[in-house]
């Protein structure tokens, strides 16, 4: 999580919504991305989408069996869907999103049932840091 804040941190630096984003498999790091919104113009460049496609490149497949995703806002729809659609197996994330999030708050599209892939989901993880640069971030645009 300590790698997804520091990109969490280049993110908000780069003027984007401070999110980032790890991709990790038997202990070596597949990918690490952060938001990329503004500078690709592009809604769909969340910092998941971005780890995750990196990813998939570095293990030369579609699907990441095995892999732990660490990401510093629990995950929108987009995000969590694919999330599902790679097989990933665990979702490690900080701040909740009560606005957006399918991990739990809206609903919880990642343990949904009648998915053929459900993912264990490990929240709150360093929480009060992520979501203080949340804050911070959205505090200065006000």
């Amino acid at each position: 999580m300590r790698l997804a804040l520091a990109a969490a941190r280049r993110a908000g630096a780069a003027g984007e919504v401070p999110v980032g984003a790890v991709v990790m498999r038997g202990g070596a790091l597949l990918a690490q991305a952060h938001n990329e919104v503004v500078l690709r113009h592009d809604p769909t460049a969340h910092a998941e989408r971005l780890a995750l496609a990196d990813a998939l490149t570095a293990a030369r497949s579609d699907r990441l069996p095995g892999a732990t995703l660490y990401v510093t806002l629990e995950p929108c729809a987009q995000c969590a869907g694919s999330i599902v659609l790679a097989k990933v197996d665990r979702v490690v994330f900080g701040a909740w999103d009560p606005k957006a999030g399918m991990a739990g708050s809206i609903h919880d599209l990642l343990r949904h049932p009648l998915l053929n892939h459900r993912c264990e989901v490990i929240a709150g993880v360093l929480a009060g840091e992520c979501g203080e640069l949340l804050q911070e971030f959205f505090g200065g645009l006000r």
